[in-house]
C-alpha cells in the first residue's frame, strides 16, 4: 500500500539530508589539516604515519557492512546520529593524544563512524530520493564536497585568528553535534523508512543466495571495482596526505596546509552539481576517461610544479577531473546483466572504499622508501591505467 507523505515533510527531509552530507563531509575533512600537527606530536616518519592511518581505514570498511544491519533495524536517523557523535569526540582526542596507541585508537573509532555515517546517509537519501520523486542523490554528495571544503580550511582559519587549535578542533566538532540534533527530527524514523522501502521495492528481482555469491566474482563487477578503488584512492591520496605535501615538499605556511584539500573540495563540489546535465550531454564513456585524464594530469602537475599555485591548480585539476567518474562506475554496475544492483553495488563499494580509505597507508610505505612525489605520482599511473582500461572495455551510455 502506498504511503502518503506531505510534500513537505519529504522536502525537509531532503535539507535535513543535505544537511549530514555537509556534517560528514565536515568532519572527515577536520582531520586532513590536522595529520602534520599529529605527525609532528607522535614523532612519526611517513611509514609509520602511514600505518597509523591505516586505522581509519579499518574502522571504516569494518562498520561499512554492519551498518546495513544496523540501519534496517534501527533506522538511518539513529545511526547517523550516533556517528556524528563518535566523530565529534574523536576530533579533538586526534589533536591531544600524546601516545600512539591511543591515537590509534581513537582514529580507529573515528573511521568506524566514518564508515556508519555513509551508509546510513546514503541509504536514508535513496528512500528520501524516492519520495521526492526527481534524483537528488548528485546535490547531496555535493553538500558533502561543500563540507569538506569548510572542513578542510575552518580549523587552519580559526587558528590564523588566533584560537587554541584545540579550542578550535573543539567548535567544529560542536557544529557537528548542533547541525545533527536540530535536523533529527526532520530525518525519517524508521518505521517510515520501511514503508518507503515496501512500497519501492521490485519483486522482480530475487537472486539465489549462490548468485549473490558468485555475483562479487563476476569479471564485470571486479573490473568496475578496481576502477573505483583507483579513483577513490587518489581522492583518500588528497585528504590523508596533502597537507604533508604541501608543507613538507613545497614549504607552505602550517595554517594554510588544508588549501590543497579545499581547491579539490571546490572542484569537486561544483562538477557534482553539474554532473547529470555533463553526463546527458556527453556520454559516461567519454566523462570517465576524459576525467581520468585529467585526474592524471592535475596530479603531475601539483607534483612536478615549482610553484605552490600550481600544485594547488593541480589538485583543482584532479577534483574536476574524478568528480563524476565514481557515480557513472555506480550507475554502471546497477545496469549489469544477470546480476543484482545489491549485488553489484555492494561489490565495488567495499572495493572502492578500500581505496579511499586503506589504500593511503600504502602511499606511506612508497614515500618513506622513495619520496611522498613519487608516491603521488604512482596515483597517476593508476588514473592513466582507469582511463586506457575504460576507454577499452567501459560502455557508454
Amino acid at each position: 500500500m502506498d504511503i502518503a507523505i506531505p510534500s513537505v515533510r519529504v522536502s525537509k527531509a531532503r535539507i535535513a539530508t543535505q544537511l549530514i552530507f555537509l556534517v560528514c563531509g565536515l568532519g572527515m575533512a577536520s582531520w586532513a589539516p590536522m595529520v602534520p600537527y599529529t605527525k609532528d606530536r607522535l614523532a612519526l616518519n611517513d611509514a609509520n604515519l602511514g600505518l597509523l592511518l591505516l586505522l581509519l581505514g579499518a574502522g571504516a570498511m569494518l562498520m561499512m557492512p554492519t551498518s546495513g544491519w544496523l540501519v534496517s533495524r534501527f533506522g538511518s536517523r539513529i545511526i547517523m546520529t550516533g556517528a556524528v557523535v563518535i566523530m565529534a569526540i574523536a576530533l579533538p582526542l586526534l589533536l591531544i593524544l600524546p601516545s600512539t596507541a591511543a591515537t590509534a585508537i581513537t582514529l580507529f573509532m573515528f573511521g568506524a563512524g566514518v564508515g556508519a555515517i555513509d551508509v546510513s546517509m546514503n541509504s536514508h537519501g535513496v528512500q528520501v530520493q524516492n519520495l521526492y520523486g526527481s534524483p537528488i542523490m548528485s546535490s547531496l554528495h555535493g553538500l558533502f564536497s561543500v563540507g569538506g571544503l569548510f572542513g578542510s580550511l575552518g580549523l587552519g582559519f580559526l587558528i590564523k585568528l588566533g584560537l587554541n587549535p584545540v579550542y578550535a578542533i573543539v567548535s567544529i566538532a560542536a557544529l557537528l553535534i548542533i547541525i545533527t540534533i536540530t535536523q533529527y527530527k526532520h530525518l525519517f524514523p524508521v518505521a517510515v523508512e520501511r514503508q518507503v522501502i515496501a512500497q519501492f521495492s521490485t519483486t522482480k528481482e530475487k537472486p539465489t543466495e549462490g548468485k549473490q555469491r558468485f555475483g562479487w566474482l563476476h569479471s564485470s563487477v571486479l573490473f568496475l571495482g578496481l576502477m573505483c578503488f583507483a579513483v577513490f584512492l587518489a581522492e583518500g591520496a588528497i585528504l590523508d596526505w596533502s597537507a604533508i605535501f604541501l608543507r613538507d615538499v613545497k614549504g607552505i605556511e602550517p595554517e594554510l596546509v588544508g588549501t590543497g584539500y579545499a581547491a579539490f573540495s571546490v572542484a569537486m563540489a561544483t562538477m557534482r552539481l553539474v554532473g547529470d546535465k555533463i553526463v546527458a550531454r556527453l556520454n559516461s564513456k567519454t566523462v570517465v576517461v576524459g576525467g581520468s585524464l585529467l585526474s592524471a594530469v592535475g596530479l603531475l602537475i601539483a607534483i612536478l610544479s615549482p610553484w605552490v599555485y600550481g600544485a594547488l591548480t593541480g589538485f583543482v585539476l584532479l577534483g574536476l577531473g574524478a568528480a563524476n567518474i565514481v557515480p557513472i562506475f555506480f550507475s554502471a554496475a546497477g545496469r549489469l546483466p544477470g546480476i543484482a544492483p545489491t549485488v553489484s553495488i555492494s561489490a565495488i563499494t567495499t572495493i572502492g572504499y578500500t581505496g579511499m580509505l586503506a589504500g593511503p597507508a600504502l602511499l606511506g610505505f612508497i614515500a618513506y622508501h622513495f619520496s611522498l612525489s613519487i608516491a603521488l605520482g604512482s596515483l597517476a599511473f593508476l588514473l592513466l591505467l582507469v582511463a586506457l582500461s575504460y576507454g577499452i572495455n567501459g560502455k557508454a551510455s
